[in-house]
């Protein structure tokens, strides 16, 4: 699933290339993953802006509306020139005045996507419960917010209500990073280690932006393009192979319902 930098990568790219284009008109081509909204309300509008909140791509459009994507599994939003071929798991085309066209594409059908005007999204419960964006937060006010928390460290950092757009690749990155085991119970870890977990996490998160991401199979941006960041993994997705720090095999565990990858001797459970 693409996480924060992932979806990052996308709306920085897509900004660039759409921001200040116009929408001429539009085709849905899968109508079971539009959640919300008129598409109607889609031609002739201007797009200002292309972000991110936690794990969704927006499109903040002239007139108001909000155009909401959440690409799940194996999701893409990429720009396709007026003569290239439509993928075969197209659900949504935009064409552009000047000829180019948005493609939301997902081979899995578990992304959607969805037209919000500002009132709507505080009545989406999905995206009024989304926790605080780890970029935007510092790392003190973070560790504060699991300090009394008598939870698995893994589980909230997963937890979008905790923490907004981090998944299973940068959890096991940054525990790793700060030494923590992800079994280790939130309010159990040192304030100074959970501080160092934050500080990590935003170094790992920023690194992995400017890489353009980690491409484990799907991950394209919106040039078309893959992420390199999976080739600086620390852990992840690395079962077996020696500890970068102390050369143990790593091992993995099933944690929050995901498998977590981490060092048994250099990772310490609190």
């Amino acid at each position: 699933m693409p996480e924060l930098p992932e979806v990052e990568t996308i709306a920085r790219g897509l900004h660039t290339l759409v921001h200040g284009k116009r929408i001429a008109s539009h085709r849905v081509l899968t109508k079971s993953v539009l959640r919300a909204g008129d598409p109607s309300r889609l031609d002739g509008q201007a797009i200002l802006r292309v972000h991110r909140r936690a794990k969704l791509l927006l499109l903040d459009l002239e007139g108001g509306s909000l155009l909401a994507f959440h690409l799940k599994m194996t999701g893409r939003v990429w720009l396709a020139g007026p003569d290239r071929n439509l993928p075969r798991h197209a659900h949504l085309v935009l064409e552009l005045a000047e000829g180019d066209r948005i493609v939301f594409e997902d081979q899995r059908r578990f992304g959607f996507w969805g037209i919000f005007e500002p009132e709507d999204l505080d009545g989406w419960k999905f995206f009024r419960s989304l926790g605080p964006e780890p970029l935007e937060t510092s790392a003190e006010e973070l560790a504060q917010c699991i300090g009394a928390r008598r939870a698995g460290v893994k589980g909230l950092l997963l937890d979008q209500r905790v923490l907004a757009g981090i998944g299973n690749i940068y959890a096991d990155e940054s525990l790793f990073a700060a030494r923590i085991h992800p079994a280790s119970i939130a309010s159990n870890i040192p304030r100074p280690r959970r501080v160092t977990l934050f500080t990590e996490l935003r170094r790992i998160l920023l690194d992995a932006i400017e890489a353009g991401g980690s491409t484990i199979s799907d991950f394209r941006n919106a040039y078309g393009k893959s992420g390199i960041f999976q080739e600086h993994f620390n852990v992840y997705g690395k079962r077996n192979r020696p500890c970068p720090a102390c050369g143990r095999p790593l091992t993995t565990s099933q944690i929050a319902g995901r498998t977590s990858t981490h060092c048994p001797d250099c990772q310490r459970r609190y």
